[in-house]
């Protein structure tokens, strides 16, 4: 009984198998299949070697989210030469409370004017190829930024003022600017003595070396390092208004807290007396978003590596087999080998053979 009910089980098993095993008597080899076989199995190969690029490649995620942090402090990190000596201008923020920032923290190193070619050209990519931004997130490394090495002239080319250095600011909007005299804390906000200084001296031409907010990162690129500005005129204003978002950058390489931020420029010469009022110098006005984005460099999971490899081996397993067959079928229609009127009569013959054989004497 129980041989029964077993050998009644392996009989179901077997009908369910979606796999039926085909002897290989009844299989013939062809040189067209061999021919696709060995097509399938090149084109497989390439795609699995494409495919494992493909997971060991990495892509950076965004995610937006409300910023809730304003009780902390920004820092503004600032490499700016201004071709005027540095005795002759001051820098200094001053931000929406009127709070006034102390400048402690900038450097004032008379310096040559050189000009640096390089950043301007990686700017223009950058605004060209908008995913170049993704490859200077995965290069960031977490460390000191390098010393930009400037080179030791005489005190008779020295003139111009390297202002370099970082601040602490107030998370609300502001102005950091330099223009002409030092500053000087006054009860209504604060004042330059300008007085002091020819108007024949006033040349605001000026190169960003580099700007950025929050942590500095290595490897970063700011949209205003490399601008490099040519002042036609002495009383000449040039103004940059932008617009800070808070980013977190997580990355296999590095987890920091920084800002991106876009720019806006704009440039005028001061003349009174043509209506065009103002004051002579490089005027930087930010304004904080209140929205924060979220970087986070991804990488494929082993599992979906996986799964796409099968889908790859067993599509074209797949259409190769199906496409072969049709093929083959084709070519049986047009060179004349499947003839349904041919088999049709060696069928009638069969038939009468067979009556023939079967009729009584």
């Amino acid at each position: 009984m129980r041989r029964l009910t077993k050998k009644k089980a392996l009989t179901l098993v077997k009908e369910l198998d979606a796999f039926p095993k085909v002897p290989e008597s009844y299989v013939e080899s062809t040189a067209s299949g061999g021919t696709v076989s060995l097509i399938a199995f090149t084109l497989m190969a390439v795609l699995a070697f494409l495919e494992f690029f493909v997971y060991r490649n990495t892509w950076m995620r965004y995610e937006y989210e409300v910023d809730k942090d304003f009780s902390s402090k920004l820092r503004i990190n600032i490499d700016i030469t201004v071709a005027m000596r540095c005795q002759y201008i001051g820098a200094d923020v001053l931000d929406l409370a009127e709070t006034m920032v102390a400048s402690d923290g900038l450097k004032y190193e008379p310096v040559s004017t050189n000009s640096y070619k390089t950043l301007q050209h990686i700017q223009e990519r950058l605004r060209v190829e908008h995913a170049l931004q993704d490859v200077l997130f995965k290069a960031a490394i977490k460390a000191a930024p390098p010393a930009q090495s400037h080179s030791e002239d005489s005190s008779t080319s020295l003139n111009a003022c390297r202002i370099h250095g970082h601040l602490y600011v107030n998370k609300v909007a502001g102005n950091f600017h330099i223009t002409v005299g030092k500053s000087i804390p006054h009860p209504r906000g604060h004042a330059h003595l300008a007085a002091l200084v020819s108007h024949d001296t006033y040349n605001f031409s000026h190169r960003i070396d580099h700007l950025s907010f929050g942590e500095a990162i290595p490897g970063i690129i700011s949209p205003l390092d490399g601008t490099e500005k040519v002042s036609p005129d002495p009383n000449h204003m040039f103004q940059y208004f932008i617009t800070i978002v808070p980013t977190k950058l997580n990355t296999y390489k590095v987890s920091a807290d920084t800002h991106q931020y876009s720019v806006t420029e704009r440039e005028r010469m001061i003349n009174h007396a043509a209506g065009s009022h103002g004051v002579s110098g490089i005027f930087m006005k930010y304004d904080i978003s209140s929205l924060m984005v979220k970087v986070t460099e991804q990488h494929m999971p082993l599992w979906q590596f996986l799964v796409r490899l099968c889908g790859i081996i067993g599509g074209i397993f797949s259409t190769t087999g199906m496409l072969h067959g049709m093929v083959g079928f084709l070519v049986d229609v047009v060179c004349c080998r499947f003839q349904i009127g041919i088999y049709r009569h060696l069928k009638v013959n069969k038939s009468m053979i067979v009556n023939f054989e079967l009729k009584p004497l």
